[in-house]
């Protein structure tokens, strides 16, 4: 019964969760604190603060880390399952009509008008990406880094993952300015 419970939980909340991620997280919350009593308020928290700082989906890696502390290993694989489920099945129903359609012109017409709103959306997100950076690195490192990341992209055909990599590196491998200054100073860090 516990196996159930866990596949209803996770299907039923990335069934409605409609947006993504962050609006699955909370249904989840009903299902896995309000309804099943899995875990408190709290330790949902926890779970949701770990999840985020891991790449990845945060649905999945919520569904793993909850569904393995309720039901094993069974219950991660279950949970994980249930979670991509329903994505699984609308993509291929919305793939099959598409591809048995795209002769018809509202479904060409449908799909070139998507592509201005995806464009739209990625847009949007980079600029949050970029207001988040002026907060942390200023403007001028912030103009510095878009940049230099456009050119090794666009004029030298680097990979993104390859110049974030590198960056992560120069992160942990440089000293941060309060430690410099306690030991230009003489203080230990």
């Amino acid at each position: 019964m516990k196996q159930l419970n866990i596949f209803i939980a996770f299907f039923r909340s990335s069934m409605l969760g409609y947006g993504g991620g962050p609006s699955t997280i909370p249904l989840v919350h009903k299902e896995v604190v309000e309804r099943f009593k899995w875990m408190s308020d709290e330790e949902f928290g926890d779970v949701l603060a770990i999840g985020n700082t891991l790449p990845g989906p945060i649905n999945t890696k919520m569904a793993g880390y909850i569904g393995f502390k309720v039901g094993g290993k069974m219950g991660m694989i279950n949970a994980v399952i249930a979670t991509t489920l329903p994505t699984i099945i609308l993509m291929v129903i919305l793939l099959t009509t598409l591809v048995t359609f795209k002769d018809l012109k509202w479904v060409q017409g449908m799909t070139k008008a998507i592509v201005p709103v995806v464009g739209v959306m990625l847009g949007v997100l980079t600029w949050q990406f970029v207001q988040s950076s002026v907060k942390g690195l200023k403007w001028p490192f912030t103009i510095g880094h878009i940049l230099v990341g456009v050119v090794l992209i666009q004029y030298f055909h680097i990979h993104p993952g390859f110049i974030i990599g590198g960056l992560l590196l120069f992160a942990v491998v440089k000293p941060s300015n309060t430690v410099e200054s306690k030991k230009s100073k003489g203080l230990s860090a």
